[in-house]
């Protein structure tokens, strides 16, 4: 369902507790201080580069990465690139071009991290703390996949903080806003099986919401 002729993009009232829950288990809630670089993790969603933006100005990082080349849903609505249209807004939110890298080949949250860190030491730049910037449900999985393949680096996870209406509506389409989640709820176990990420607790009721929306139908970004 997308966003027609101005109306505003509702969540469904059956299903809404359950999308609920799997938007609050992803957020990590960690307070942010400091760090040596910020990493935009590139997505179909523009308001990574946006908080990225807002968190240089704020002092929290010198220098930021974007990364990302594209995946099936970028390629239209990014189509030189997700890290290189992060840049070019982040530039237009006053962050200078010279605080910016791009890292324009990952095509996933593994090569994102691991391509970083490449780009990052062939620049001379070794740093002992990060904050991924990522679209909300995917701070867990980021974390997790952090821990596995940059396991020195001190990471902290941040996204724009925004109520689940509020960013389904920014995003203008409520059908991509579940599947994306249930498809990261499934790949925090999943991945971690497959040894790409460190395991994650996932309570039982976070368990049932996501088989629930299953049953329902939100299966297309299942692995």
């Amino acid at each position: 369902m997308s966003e027609l002729d101005g109306e505003v993009p509702r969540l469904p009232a059956t299903i809404r507790t359950d999308v609920q829950i799997l938007w609050d288990y992803h957020k990590m809630g960690h307070e942010l201080r400091r760090v040596d670089v910020g990493v935009g993790l590139g997505s179909h969603d523009l308001g990574v580069a946006t908080h990225a933006a807002q968190l240089y100005h704020q002092g929290l990082f010198p220098h930021v990465v974007f990364t990302g080349a594209n995946a099936p849903t970028t390629l239209q609505r990014f189509p030189r690139g997700e890290a290189v249209h992060y840049r070019e807004h982040a530039i237009s939110l006053g962050v200078p071009a010279e605080a910016i890298s791009i890292e324009t080949t990952a095509t996933n949250t593994g090569e994102n991290l691991t391509r970083t860190r490449e780009l990052l030491h062939r620049n001379g730049i070794h740093p002992a703390s990060i904050i991924l910037i990522s679209r909300p449900y995917q701070q867990r999985r980021a974390y997790a996949t952090c821990r596995k393949v940059w396991p020195e680096v001190d990471v902290l996870c941040s996204s724009q903080s925004l109520p689940l209406d509020e960013y389904i509506a920014g995003i203008g389409d409520v059908g991509r806003v579940i599947t994306m989640l249930v498809g990261d709820t499934q790949r925090i176990t999943e991945y971690a099986r497959r040894g790409f990420a460190i395991p994650q607790h996932m309570p039982a009721a976070v368990r049932a919401a996501f088989q629930r929306l299953v049953d329902a139908g939100y299966t297309s970004r299942l692995v």
